[in-house]
């Protein structure tokens, strides 16, 4: 294989970057709907946070997809990474002022980062073989294990090292943030060499070209295998963000500490990224629609359990959330990879920022819906509303599985 140790190399780069990019985005995930809760007072609003941020990384889902057709992958991530650094920031400064408008304006930009994690995983298949896509994309995924679990729990000391700074301590991860998200646009930059995507195109050939946005989304309409798989990954998105922002509001009623909260959300990100290799082999061996099909019943399983859940119930709680990560990791992992195959190349880029805008959008809904929905109703009745659009597409699916068999 010509590109064999080239991809290696791509591959080691970008999980590298995908640990500090876990840090710095993870850990503000849980704090950032009880930041905002602070300084509104209200629990209807925390969920802006979350959709504040997703909305950021859907803004930016587009703008990198056109940066990776013009310059590369090195160019896109660095840029998105940078503007995370940014956000943080900002974030930091709408906390210690009470201001809600810097906070959402700083959460909005630290969601590029979020959209330079989400498009680093199809980096890695650039240049990767057909029999062996889901695998590589799942290694760049499980890159961000790590980081991903450790930073809901430094919420504790990132909160100390805040207040010895004069700041609320809700603002500790932000500073980690910054730091991190810095370090991952260091190594994308140093070390990314030769761009992967570059390369292949090079190899084919092609010529760099602009494709919108409407006929991406035209070009995935019209393909049955890569509008399922976008739908996949949007349903799946949608369903995680938002059961997963109001968990630890949901906790919090109950005065459930900061630390406790940080080890649910650590083992729903367990969850999420862990097992990605595992996910991403069985994607390569069963195929992408029966390992969707494994993330859809995940997925409801995962909604009713957290469901019956006693906010005190941190054990069930996390039993609930590390299902639901698992779910999400195999309607992301095997989507990725299924959208990909069903593509040619000149219109991956454009598709693939189409795919994470879509993600994205439905996330940036659920997590506005998800504070509603808990604001009048109950935590329970969100997981069970978040279990419908799951139970459609699992219906969908089979019908799409005696097709294609």
């Amino acid at each position: 294989m010509p590109h064999t140790q080239h991809q290696r190399r791509v591959v080691r780069t970008l999980a590298a970057a995908q640990v500090f990019n876990g840090v710095g985005v993870a850990g503000t995930v849980a704090v950032g709907s009880l930041l905002v809760s602070s300084i509104t007072n209200s629990q209807t609003l925390a969920g802006l946070a979350q959709t504040s941020g997703v909305l950021g990384a859907a803004a930016l889902a587009l703008p990198l997809a056109r940066l990776t057709a013009r310059g590369g992958r090195r160019l896109a991530l660095s840029v998105g990474l940078i503007c995370g650094v940014i956000g943080s920031i900002i974030a930091i400064i709408g906390g210690a002022q009470k201001n809600l408008f810097f906070m959402l304006v700083g959460t909005f930009l630290v969601g590029a980062a979020s959209a330079a994690g989400y498009q680093a995983r199809f980096a890695a298949i650039d240049l990767a073989c057909d029999h062996t896509r889901a695998r590589q994309l799942s290694f760049v995924v499980w890159g961000s294990t790590i980081g991903a679990v450790a930073g809901p729990n430094l919420m504790e000391p990132a909160g100390n090292l805040a207040h010895s700074f004069g700041l609320p301590r809700l603002v500790g991860p932000y500073l980690v943030s910054a730091v991190s998200l810095l370090l991952a646009a260091v190594i994308i930059l140093i070390f990314l060499r030769p761009d992967p995507f570059l390369t292949a195109r090079g190899e084919k050939s092609l010529v760099s070209q602009k494709i919108s946005t409407k006929a991406a989304l035209s070009h995935i309409r019209s393909n049955p295998t890569a509008l399922f798989a976008i739908s996949a990954i949007a349903i799946g998105h949608l369903a995680m963000v938002s059961v997963m922002v109001m968990t630890p509001i949901h906790m919090a009623h109950v005065d459930v500490t900061l630390r406790i909260i940080g080890l649910v959300i650590s083992v729903h990100i367990l969850g999420m990224y862990a097992f990605s290799p595992l996910v991403g082999s069985l994607s390569d061996r069963l195929g992408g629609v029966r390992v969707i099909q494994i993330g859809l019943t995940t997925l409801l399983t995962s909604t009713i359990v957290s469901a019956l859940a006693a906010a005190k119930d941190a054990l069930t709680l996390g039993l609930g959330l590390f299902l639901l990560g698992l779910g999400w990791s195999c309607t992301l992992i095997a989507g990725s990879a299924l959208l990909s195959e069903s593509i040619s190349l000149e219109m991956r880029p454009a598709s693939q920022g189409a795919s994470d805008l879509v993600m994205n959008l439905s996330g940036a809904g659920g997590g506005a819906l998800a504070g509603v929905i808990i604001g009048t109703l109950s935590y329970g009745a969100l997981c069970l509303c978040a279990a419908i659009p799951v139970l459609v597409l699992g219906v969908i699916s089979l019908r799409l599985a005696k097709i294609s068999s």
